[in-house]
């Protein structure tokens, strides 16, 4: 006879593990420890099989008499729910989620394709998670997808919401060859409609860094930021891998920032010789550490990092209102290259101070570091963008 809430809960532990039948294949096994799992019972082309529900009473009679319904729809299809199951938590079966599915994408696509996944997972979490993350990768249409993109361009971030449709489209095409989807939903939005792309060649003059530094330390930005900007124009370095750095990557009495492989762009550890201008800038950064491992601290935090998009706002902030062409933190790395080489100094030096990849044949035989060129040339920079600062 069929089971009932009073029934279940008068059920005692034994010695040995048994089991009491409610309707259609629905099953409650009782422990010996006292705990009770749900179990739906059927058979595909005449083969028995079960597949586990979930527990008592977390999951409560109606409730696993619903699961069990599902299941046996399932079954009236000539499909096996323990396949399914199993397919699902692999993230391969029909009803799989977005989000369920979105881990296997970063496991097997995205974390074998690039070294740094930070900006395509923020963008996973925050923007595409909310929004589809409980429904099943086979339902998503292009109005789902096309509100993702769009409520991003309508904040203002093009390039941003560019990035998302490219993670969408990659995370769909996957997600075809799975077999979970007949069409990718993103195709129907062109990226011309979403971003266009412009090559970037903005290199500051002199005197336009003038006007930055004196721009910058006038702001009412974070001191921190006003440091960090200034840094990162004289070492030549990535944000990311300021961001990351810590302290005990900065050998103060050597004069050198070791970046290990894990935060740098190529993979590779990284030698930032520092100049007298950028170790006064890294005393500066200590004392405002409060402490920390890190050399950057975020707001809230000794522990964590600040926001990916906090130096690039703080830039927008410090550059209101003066009279000098929009450029990017990554520019300030452009603006270092191109004044080095007008100076004369050796091309294959400039783009290891860079920690470039040289490509081609010299790239591959040319294994010289060029540790003394580089620390001379670090050491010109510094004098040149401090008389650049004071001209400012």
């Amino acid at each position: 006879m069929p089971l009932t809430d009073i029934a279940i809960r008068s059920l005692k532990p034994e010695a040995r593990r048994y089991s009491r039948t409610d309707e259609r294949g629905l099953v409650i096994e009782v422990f010996p420890t006292g705990g009770m799992l749900w179990h739906y019972r059927y058979r595909v082309n005449g083969k028995p099989e079960r597949v586990t529900l979930g527990r008592y009473p977390a999951l409560s009679l109606r409730q696993a008499r619903l699961e069990r319904d599902r299941r046996e729809a399932l079954v009236a299809q000539g499909q096996s729910p323990a396949e399914q199951k199993r397919l699902t938590r692999q993230g391969l079966g029909p009803e799989v989620t977005v989000a369920e599915f979105g881990e296997r994408f970063f496991r097997e696509i995205v974390n074998r394709d690039r070294k740094d996944t930070t900006i395509p997972r923020r963008y996973f979490d925050k923007s595409i998670v909310p929004a589809i993350g409980s429904k099943p990768v086979g339902d998503v249409t292009t109005e789902d997808v096309r509100a993702i993109i769009w409520r991003k361009k309508d904040e203002g971030f093009d390039a941003a919401a560019g990035v998302i449709r490219g993670l969408l489209k990659r995370l769909f095409d996957y997600a075809m060859t799975a077999g979970l989807t007949a069409t990718n939903p993103v195709m129907a939005l062109p990226m011309r409609h979403v971003h266009r792309a412009r090559s970037r060649d903005r290199a500051l003059a002199p005197q336009e860094i003038g006007v930055f530094l004196k721009a910058v330390m006038a702001s009412n930005v974070r001191r921190q930021f006003k440091v960090a900007l200034r840094l990162i124009l004289l070492t030549l370095v990535r944000k990311s891998e300021l961001m990351l750095a810590r302290w005990e990557h900065v050998d103060v009495e050597k004069a050198e920032w070791h970046i290990p492989a894990e935060n740098s762009k190529t993979g590779k550890p990284h030698i930032v010789y520092l100049s007298p201008q950028a170790l006064a800038l890294f005393a500066e950064l200590c004392s405002l550490a409060g402490g920390s491992e890190l050399v950057l601290p975020g707001r809230g935090s000794l522990t964590k990092p600040f926001a990916h998009n906090a130096m690039n706002n703080a830039l927008k902030v410090a550059l209101r209102g003066q009279d000098i062409p929009a450029f990017t933190i990554h520019d300030l790395r452009r603006t270092a290259s191109t004044l080095l080489h007008e100076h004369g100094w050796p091309a294959d030096v400039v783009e290891k101070a860079l920690n470039h990849t040289i490509g081609g044949v010299r790239g591959v035989y040319n294994r010289a570091e060029y540790a003394g060129q580089r620390r001379e040339m670090l050491g010109f920079w510094g004098e040149y963008v401090e008389g650049l600062g004071e001209g400012g």
